[in-house]
């Protein structure tokens, strides 16, 4: 009669099972992919404090901030640069990170896609960029020194995450959300050990009740039977 019943609670509870895991195992590569770019910042800062301007990182990691390389890499998305040794190594149509030496972006991080290359009176190579997003290319030619890096990966929107880690709230909730996460599966856990040995105890309870029903009827027959044969011998 009740086969429905138990079949849509066992459904239920395998869904939830599901929906379980998979928060779990999001939240643990988050905090894997945040935990490992955090400390390779860590690190080169460490190291750049300590080398000063000589150190260049073989990878570095930036966000976008801008639309200028909209659809391709877009706000928020985070960029894995590798380091040039030459730039002979860049094509055309990889996407750099430099340095920008133009008066009204001078200074400024730019991640923008080579469209072409310059031979410079000095007979050096610099690298003609434009972002996707815009008409026109940059009024800059990129050179060698300016140059952080060929982008190797775009991640979407990690970027969301780490501005929003960044601030109190995010870091709060970086602990107060695994932690009230774990806090309630081990109370589920425990209510549901609790049951568990509740029924235990009840079964046990009816065994031993239905184990004296049985002994005191085995008692009382026992008992009629010798007095059937009592009567008998009279």
């Amino acid at each position: 009669m009740n086969t429905k019943k138990d079949e849509t609670h066992y459904n239920f509870k395998g869904l939830f099972k599901y929906i379980s895991t998979v928060v779990s195992w999001t939240i643990f590569v988050l905090l894997i992919i945040v935990g490992v770019l955090l400390i390779y910042y860590y690190i080169s800062v460490r190291l750049y404090a300590t080398k000063g301007d000589k150190y260049e990182p073989k990878f570095s990691v930036y966000t976008i901030v801008s639309q200028s390389m909209e659809p391709n890499i877009e706000v928020y998305d985070v960029i894995i640069n590798t380091k040039v040794d030459d730039i002979s190594e860049v094509k055309v149509n990889d996407v750099i990170t430099f340095i920008s030496t133009w008066q009204v972006t001078q200074g400024m991080t730019i991640t923008h896609r080579v469209v072409g290359t310059k031979t410079l009176d000095d007979g050096s190579t610099c690298l003609i960029t434009r972002g996707d997003n815009n008409t026109q290319e940059d009024q800059a030619c990129v050179r060698e020194r300016d140059i952080i890096g060929v982008t190797k990966a775009v991640i979407p929107g990690l970027g969301k995450v780490q501005f929003f880690l960044s601030s109190k709230i995010g870091w709060l909730l970086l602990i107060l959300l695994p932690a009230l996460y774990i806090i309630g599966k081990d109370i589920v856990k425990i209510f549901r050990l609790s049951k568990e040995i509740k029924d235990e105890e009840k079964n046990k309870k009816a065994k031993t009740t239905n184990q004296k029903k049985l002994q005191t009827k085995k008692l009382e027959e026992a008992y009629s039977d010798l007095k059937k044969v009592k009567s008998k011998k009279k």
